[in-house]
C-alpha cells in the first residue's frame, strides 16, 4: 500500500493506494473520521484485486484545512474534493464508496462527476431536506455531529457511537475526531439548511447508476425504515442489504462479511 499526498484547490490531500491492478474504487469516509477507517478493505482481496484509493477530507486527518472553509466544508463541497483529487490521479473512471458524510459525497459525485460506474452507500439515508425528520434517528449526541469545537471527551464519545457497542475503541479513531477542523461541521449544517446540496432522494430515484444500499440492523443514526421506502431507480440486488447484528460502520466490525458483499458488488459493476 503507497501513501501519498496530493495537491487541489480544495487543499493538500494524504491518500492512500491499495496498489491493486483492478479498476478504481475510491472511498469516502464520514465525519471527523480519516481514511485509515477503511483499512480492514485494503488489506484483503478487494484491496488487492482492485486499485482501491482512499484520501483524508480536507479538514481531516493528515490532509490540511481547506483553505477556502466556504467553498469545501460542505457535501458539495466534499464532492467537490473527490472529484479534484481523482482527477490529479488522472483517473476518469471509479467506483465511490462512500460511508455516512462519505456517503452523501458519493450520491452527489453520482449526479455531477461523469466518470461515476457506480455507488455503494453504508450508514448513509438518501434524503433531501424535506426527508431530513424522517430519515435520521434521534441520538443523544447527534448534536455533535455540528458542534464547531470536540472536547477530548467529546472526541471520545463521537467515535465510541460511531463506532458502536461491542468493538474497542482505537486510539487512532479518536485521535482523527479531535483533529477535525471543527469550522467544517457548523459551515456543512449551513450549507443543507440553505439547499446548497443536492437532493440525494432525487439522485438515488432517477440515477441510472448501480446503486448498493448497505445498512447495519442496529444503525443508531439512519432510520432503516426510510431506506426500504425509497424508489430506488437501479437498486443492486433489488433491496436494502440490512447486515445483522451491526451498526454504523460494518465495514469495520464485520469485515469479512461486508468485504464479500463488496467484491461481489464490484464484479457486477466494474
Amino acid at each position: 500500500m503507497k501513501e501519498g499526498q496530493v495537491a487541489t484547490a480544495h487543499g493538500d490531500l494524504a491518500n492512500i493506494d491499495s496498489g491493486g491492478e483492478g479498476p478504481a474504487v475510491l472511498f469516502i469516509h464520514g465525519n471527523s473520521s480519516c481514511k485509515e477507517i477503511f483499512g480492514r478493505q485494503f488489506d484483503s482481496d478487494v484491496g488487492r484485486g482492485y486499485r482501491c484509493l482512499a484520501f483524508d477530507l480536507p479538514g481531516h486527518g493528515k490532509s490540511s484545512n481547506a483553505p477556502e472553509p466556504e467553498k469545501t466544508y460542505s457535501i458539495h463541497g466534499f464532492a467537490d474534493a473527490s472529484i479534484a483529487f481523482l482527477e490529479a490521479l488522472k483517473i476518469d473512471r471509479a467506483v465511490i464508496v462512500g460511508w455516512s458524510l462519505g456517503g452523501h459525497a458519493a450520491l452527489e459525485m453520482m449526479a455531477r462527476w461523469p466518470g461515476t460506474a457506480a455507488a455503494w452507500i453504508t450508514g448513509t439515508p438518501p434524503a433531501g431536506g424535506a426527508d431530513m425528520g424522517e430519515a435520521f434517528l434521534p441520538s443523544e449526541h447527534m448534536a455533535l455531529t455540528f458542534a464547531e469545537k470536540f472536547t477530548d471527551e467529546e472526541a471520545a464519545i463521537y467515535a465510541a457511537e460511531t463506532l458502536g457497542p461491542g468493538e474497542p475503541v482505537e486510539p487512532w479513531m479518536v485521535a482523527g475526531c479531535g483533529r477535525a477542523d471543527g469550522r467544517f461541521r457548523p459551515l456543512m449544517l449551513q450549507s443543507v439548511a440553505a439547499g446548497l446540496d443536492l437532493d440525494g432522494r432525487e439522485i438515488v430515484e432517477t440515477s441510472p447508476l448501480p446503486l448498493a444500499v448497505v445498512t447495519g440492523e442496529l444503525e443508531p443514526f439512519v432510520n432503516n425504515a426510510f431506506l426500504e421506502k425509497v424508489k430506488y431507480r437501479n437498486l443492486w440486488d433489488g433491496k436494502v442489504h440490512v447486515l445483522k447484528g451491526q451498526g454504523h460502520m460494518p465495514f469495520w466490525q464485520a469485515a469479512g462479511d461486508v468485504n464479500a458483499l463488496l467484491a461481489r458488488f464490484l464484479k457486477d459493476v466494474c
